[in-house]
């Protein structure tokens, strides 16, 4: 083993090249057909997204070819959905579409007309639920699989709603809806309707059912639902609820209209539904088991539920290399025997027996070491019938997100970490040190302090290309989930309501003095990045407390909070409500935490980046600061990408992005 070359911290050589992370993939969703041996899912490739097929340990092979997949509903996803030997999906100019897996080429199923998500194909084939907007009116349409009819709406009159799913009978709908003020985190409404479906043309809804729980409403005004889904035996609906303060799994029994909580455990099931089409859970093709993701402290743990006993116990799996399992998938059927090449491969009787009880998982799988994967699992009784006594077959990889060439040792492994808050709570994050196997460095790194998007979120244990890029360079990297992130149960998420622009601005100064104060950073070399509402907080950040950041780096961070609630899109116009009040009445907080009314304190070094075609923080909004830095002549840069958006897709805008910021942090930090 080589002795380590002494190098300045910041000017480490580093494995992860800008170039590479601007080539990696982008996985963002896997599916099983209903045969239980055919795997789909969605690859980002620069600006366009692909639908990939794989079944019977062939070769992958790509779906779509000219028309880009990707839903606009919002924030998107919900973009595709496979049954029945086709894939429905949306494509970005609008339209749904169906083609088979065998072979042939999409099929439009509906004209282009406004934007459509969540396509959910009825268990009997014949009817295609999806989420539709058109001119700020969103809802629930319904269209035939081949797209011989005309689509019609089916449930309207809200101002949202999302993960609509069919019962088996295909005659039972349920989804989720909400209204204006709220945010889907914050209360909605669960919903379940029975449908006509034995008139002429499409179906129609006959029904609207409440459910209730005890003498009150499930839809309670501060309760949030989140991924309703029937039971294969059609007797139950599962749902995630967090009235406990934790999201927690329950269980709405259909005849007997009673409710039960299936998890109690302080740690989330759930996710702030950002975009459409997210999952945490799924049953068992016999429905003996809930399998569920939840969440430790940004970390994935598998569990499941017996429904039997009501016992939930941590699944016992080879996946331990894995921090973070996103998009579960579970095959309707099972599909682990037949995926083996012949039945030789099973030495027994008993082998076959236990291959033909298998559940068969999928996910889109990472680590702090691994880039994303698509992976897939089955797991097996080994003897009993319990989640204890449950194995797993070895781990499937059908998809890598990269290259992976990067030996681990050159990875950083995060570290949760926490600190006190001046009122005394507990606020939590992630730190990527400096790490290198061939380079040592004396005194103290750089930090990045890194706040993350939402505000409503969290930075998670997955494989995070922009923390290991800082911390393979010889910076240490910080990732804040300040009081307002999710993961931590609702008080924690609920703590930022009103007080946006000051909580998360202290706990990033907290993390920054928690560094110091541990010898984990140098005092003189902090440097705060963010974007979105995380770039809001850096903008904050240096308007408040000027002088404590050697350097700042901004991603289409939010300066104006007037022109935010009136230009940003329709998801978001009044999330503001609950983070900040109501216009008018709160006029006088809007100015106050709005960084562009006082830009003229910003004095530290800032580099700001913007996406061209931004609709959820238009480009005024780093218009203005930039025009402040101008004219009070403040060291700063300004990269605006043409033709991105809310984060960059094309890998040119990755790549010039990652070079700009590394030779903004050496003129400004390293060699300041």
């Amino acid at each position: 083993m080589t002795d380590q070359a002494h190098r300045p911290y910041g000017l480490w050589t580093s494995p992860i090249e800008p170039a590479s992370l601007a080539q990696a993939l982008r996985l963002s969703d896997v599916a099983w057909d209903t045969d239980g041996q055919t795997l789909v899912w969605l690859e980002g490739r620069s600006d366009r997204g692909v639908l990939v097929c794989a079944s019977g340990g062939q070769a992958p092979r790509d779906l779509t070819t000219t028309l880009s997949v990707r839903a606009m509903v919002g924030y998107g996803g919900g973009d595709m959905a496979v049954a029945g030997g086709y894939v429905y999906f949306v494509a970005q100019e609008g339209r749904l579409y169906r083609q088979s897996l065998a072979s042939g080429l999409p099929t439009p199923i509906t004209p282009q007309f406004g934007h459509m998500a969540a396509p959910t194909p009825s268990p009997d084939g014949r009817w295609l639920l999806f989420v539709h907007t058109y001119e700020r009116t969103d809802g629930l349409a319904i269209v035939d699989t081949a797209g011989e009819n005309w689509p019609q709406k089916l449930a309207f009159g809200q101002d949202f709603c999302m993960q609509p799913c069919w019962h088996p009978d295909s005659r039972r709908i349920a989804w989720v809806a909400w209204d204006h003020p709220s945010m889907p985190w914050d209360s909605t409404m669960l919903r379940m309707a029975t449908l006509d479906v034995d008139n002429k043309g499409l179906p129609s809804i006959a029904e609207v059912e409440s459910l209730r729980m005890g003498t009150s409403v499930v839809d309670r005004p501060d309760v949030a639902i989140f991924q309703p889904q029937f039971s294969p035996d059609g007797r139950s609906l599962a749902y995630i609820s967090d009235e406990s303060g934790w999201s927690n799994l329950y269980l709405y029994d259909l005849g007997q209209r009673t409710h039960r909580p299936l998890t109690t455990e302080p740690v989330d099931a759930g996710l702030p539904a950002w975009s459409q089409g997210l999952r945490t859970y799924g049953f068992s093709p016999n429905g003996r088991y809930l399998y569920y993701v939840r969440n430790e402290r940004g970390f994935s743990r598998l569990c499941a539920c017996d429904l039997h006993t009501d016992r939930t116990q941590a699944v016992p799996l080879a996946l331990d290399g894995y921090t973070s399992l996103a998009q579960i998938a579970i095959a309707p059927q099972n599909g682990a025997l037949t995926r083996c090449s012949t039945l030789a491969q099973c030495t027994s009787l008993a082998q076959c027996t236990q291959l033909a009880q298998c559940t068969s998982l999928a996910f889109v799988a990472s680590s702090s070491a691994v880039d994303a994967h698509i992976i897939s699992c089955a797991l097996c009784p080994a003897s009993g019938d319990t989640p204890q006594a449950q194995i797993q077959r070895p781990v499937q990889v059908y998809r890598r997100s990269a290259s992976e060439n990067v030996p681990n040792g050159h990875l950083a492994s995060p570290q949760p970490v926490q600190w006190s808050a001046p009122d005394g709570t507990s606020v939590h994050g992630l730190l990527y040190p400096p790490t290198s196997p061939q380079f040592t460095s004396t005194g103290l790194p750089p930090a990045i302090i890194h706040i993350h998007g939402g505000p409503t979120s969290q930075a998670r244990a997955s494989y995070n290309a922009r923390a290991q890029f800082f911390a393979t360079r010889g910076y240490a990297f910080l990732e804040v989930n300040y009081r307002g992130s999710t993961g931590y149960g609702k008080p924690y998420m609920a703590a930022l309501r009103g007080t946006w622009g000051l909580l998360d601005v202290e706990d990033a100064i907290g993390g920054a003095r928690y560094l110091v104060d541990a010898n984990l950073a140098d005092p003189n070399r902090l440097v705060i990045m963010g974007g979105s509402a995380g770039g809001y907080t850096v903008l904050k950040s240096l308007v408040d407390h000027p002088g404590f950041f050697k350097a700042a780096i901004c991603l289409y961070g939010v300066s104006n909070m007037f022109t935010l609630a009136a230009d940003t899109h329709k998801f978001e116009e009044r999330y503001l409500d609950s983070m900040l009040g109501p216009l008018p009445e709160a006029g006088a907080i809007y100015r106050q935490r709005s960084p562009a009314f006082f830009a003229d304190r910003i004095v530290d070094p800032i580099a700001i980046f913007q996406g061209e075609i931004d609709r959820v923080v238009p480009k005024a909004q780093s218009d203005a600061i930039v025009a402040s830095l101008q004219q009070r002549g403040i060291p700063h840069e300004y990269h605006v990408y043409a033709g991105e958006g809310h984060g960059w897709r094309k890998q040119e805008t990755i790549e010039a992005f990652y070079r700009a910021v590394e030779a903004f942090l050496k003129q400004y930090v390293i060699f300041a």
